[in-house]
């Protein structure tokens, strides 16, 4: 029993040489294993929450919350922190040659505007002022 043993540990001893021979590129193991999420770039969070801190102000919206998902980052906009979002603010960048990568949906999940530049979007939280007689 014991002269056994020696030669089953050479064997596992031999096959873990050769799969750790084998050269693995960094990349490419990293994308196949969990790929990064979708996030906002720093001109993007600055333009959405230039516009989230006016609604706060203005006293209409008062929680956030930041999804990052493999497909698209979110941003949501509540009311009260319990309820489901208003506004979700979402970034698809599988969409930026088609309908454009960003989008605004409402509470009911209807698309309100999409375009290729997050402020030209964003445009659609601004006031238009009436002429009061």
């Amino acid at each position: 029993m014991t002269d056994q043993q020696p030669e089953r540990l050479k064997e596992n001893g031999e096959e873990n040489a050769s799969r750790s021979a084998a050269v693995v590129d960094l990349k490419e193991y990293r994308q196949n294993l969990d790929p990064l999420p979708v996030t906002f770039h720093r001109k993007e969070l600055d333009a959405i929450l230039w516009i989230y801190g006016r609604m706060v102000g203005e006293g209409e919206w008062r929680d956030y919350a930041l999804d990052h998902l493999k497909d698209k980052a979110v941003f949501s906009v509540y009311k009260r922190s319990g309820e489901m979002p208003l506004y979700r603010i979402e970034k698809n960048p599988k969409l930026a040659a088609k309908q454009g990568a960003y989008s605004v949906v409402n509470a009911n999940g209807m698309i309100l505007k999409r375009g290729q530049d997050l402020r030209q979007v964003l445009k659609i939280f601004d006031k238009v002022l009436k002429l009061v007689e």
